[in-house]
C-alpha cells in the first residue's frame, strides 16, 4: 500500500510542476511567392548550420482531406512547417530545465491563404523563461530569410 501512496504522491508532484508557458506566435508577412519564401526559409535554416528534420506539408494535407472530413473550406493555398533542432541551443535550454525536451524540434511555419494571394506569412512559436534562447535562434533564422527576400 505504501508503494501506491508513494507513486500517487510522485505523480501529483510531477503534474503540479510548472512547465514553460508558451506565448503568442511571432508572425511576419511578406509580399512574394510561396516558393520564394519557403526557399529563403529553408536556405536560412541550412545556412545557420542546421539540418531540417522534416517538412510538414500541412496545407496540402488539409486540402487533400477537406472533403473526407465534410468541409468545403480551403484554409491555405499552401502551408509548410520546417522542423529542426540545434544541439547548442537545445543543450542550453534543457540544462536549464530538462522538461524543455518537449519543445524539440523547433518549427518555422510558412503559409499563404486563398483570401490573400501573394501575402506569405512566416512565423514561429514563441517561448517564455528558460526557452528564450530558442526565440533568439528562430528570430535570427526568420529575419535572415526575410532579409534575403
Amino acid at each position: 500500500m505504501l508503494r501506491i501512496a508513494t507513486l500517487a504522491s510522485a505523480l501529483a508532484l510531477t503534474v503540479a510542476l510548472p512547465v514553460t508557458a508558451e506565448t503568442a506566435p511571432v508572425i511576419y508577412t511578406v509580399e512574394d511567392s510561396f516558393e520564394n519564401v519557403t526557399f529563403a526559409v529553408e536556405s536560412a535554416i541550412v545556412g545557420a548550420g542546421l539540418v531540417i528534420d522534416h517538412v510538414s506539408h500541412v496545407g496540402s494535407m488539409l486540402e487533400r482531406t477537406r472533403a473526407d472530413v465534410g468541409s468545403d473550406t480551403s484554409i491555405f493555398t499552401e502551408a509548410n512547417i520546417f522542423t529542426f533542432c540545434s544541439a547548442t541551443v537545445s543543450r542550453a535550454v534543457m540544462e536549464a530545465d530538462i522538461a524543455n525536451v518537449q519543445h524539440c524540434p523547433y518549427g518555422i511555419f510558412v503559409y499563404e491563404t486563398p483570401g490573400a494571394p501573394g501575402t506569405i506569412t512566416v512565423g514561429y512559436r514563441a517561448y517564455d523563461g528558460s526557452m528564450a534562447p530558442v526565440n533568439d535562434l528562430l528570430s535570427g533564422i526568420v529575419k535572415g530569410a526575410l532579409a534575403s527576400e
